[in-house]
């Protein structure tokens, strides 16, 4: 018999289900004497603790959070499907391992470190044999992978736009100015900023999605973005205002796709894993992954790239850099074969681009 724990977000506040309707994405609401409130949901996801007697076939390392949680599963619903024997009792273990960008969350990304604070301790955990796959969110991964580590398999891409969310507007045009919007995104802040001047954005606004949404609703900010690919595997768009254009709010690198690595020498794993790979995701990854290396891209440079499939079989990737404060933002797009050799090179070109029209200093900081 598999025992549960379960774990719950506390002191997320009540709430109310959002009155959001789809067909009018930018619908206001008639303000009524009881403030409007975000829906919460209350994170409660069992996590499975094998049986002492049982030693998993595959434990699956990730961070604790209620999405990663929900990646970590989703893993294991795909592995069960291609492999039956694996629905055995004890046969997949989810491991729970908290890094480095969980522990420090009063700080920017920035000034504790940038990159890998999501990943190190997970990694480190499947290079020493605690685990034997690794479950991570592309977007937190460095472009630079550890020794004896192999990242061969990204699952199916989820929706890569930005959700707006807010208690009294229906977009970020609807807000008035002054308003402030949360973001711990240097990317979302520099091209709301671009567009929309007379808002403030208060950085350093940390935290899981019930997190943020706790604190819109407390009034600390009056809208905020989240990633339309968390809220659904969260099961959580109720909460969506509105949903940004690609045109409007370029994603992150990787936004919206799970990753899975193994040691490099486990033939075993890597043979579980190959089964669950999505080869047009993975070569938009490596697309945007290879722009992001030419650019030596860290936390203190608002970077975006995407590339996906055209209605012509192409693919077509955009890219961006900007100035913190949105002042300065340079874009760039290519189109070519949806191939392995062209996407990366078409990444690298695009980042060589940026490059040399940002001019020395841009990437300085």
């Amino acid at each position: 018999m598999e025992k549960f724990v379960t774990l719950n977000a506390s002191n997320l506040g009540s709430g109310s289900l959002l009155p959001i309707g789809f067909s009018s994405p930018c619908r206001k609401f008639a303000v009524s004497v009881q403030r409007r409130r975000v829906h919460v949901t209350r994170a409660s996801i069992a996590v499975e603790q094998q049986a002492q007697t049982k030693v998993a076939v595959i434990r699956v390392g990730t961070r604790g959070s209620p999405l990663a949680l929900a990646q970590a599963y989703e893993t294991r619903e795909k592995l069960i499907a291609s492999y039956p024997d694996l629905a055995e009792e004890g046969a997949i273990e989810i491991v729970i391992i908290k890094t480095t960008g969980d522990k420090i969350l009063s700080q920017p990304l920035a000034d504790i470190g940038g990159k890998g604070l999501f990943t190190k301790e997970i990694d480190e955990a499947l290079i020493n044999g605690d685990i034997d796959i690794a479950v991570h969110s592309m977007k937190d991964v460095p472009t630079y992978l550890p020794e004896k580590t192999i990242l061969p398999c990204n699952l199916p891409r989820e929706d890569v736009r930005d959700a707006f969310i807010s208690l009294t507007a229906g977009s970020l045009a609807d807000l008035p100015s002054g308003s402030t919007i949360g973001t711990a995104s240097l990317r979302r802040k520099s091209q709301i900023l671009h567009r929309y001047p007379s808002l403030n954005v208060l950085e350093n606004f940390r935290g899981n999605v019930q997190t943020r949404l706790k604190k819109l609703n407390e009034g600390v900010v009056q809208a905020t973005l989240l990633a339309m690919a968390g809220l659904k595997r969260l099961n959580m768009t109720e909460n969506v205002s509105s949903i940004l254009s690609i045109e409007d709010m370029l994603p992150a690198v990787a936004q919206g796709a799970i990753g899975i690595a193994c040691r490099s020498d486990d033939e075993t794993m890597a043979n579980y894993i190959a089964a669950l790979n999505h080869e047009e995701t993975r070569l938009a990854i490596a697309c945007e992954r290879a722009f992001l290396t030419t650019l030596d891209g860290s936390c203190r440079t608002p970077i975006a790239g995407y590339a996906c499939r055209g209605e012509d079989g192409d693919c077509i990737f955009k890219g961006l850099v900007a100035s913190p404060d949105g002042t300065r933002v340079i874009e760039t797009s290519r189109k070519g074969p949806y191939t392995s050799e062209d996407m990366i090179r078409m990444g690298e070109d695009a980042g060589k681009e940026l490059l040399s029209k940002a001019g020395p200093g841009f990437f300085g900081n």
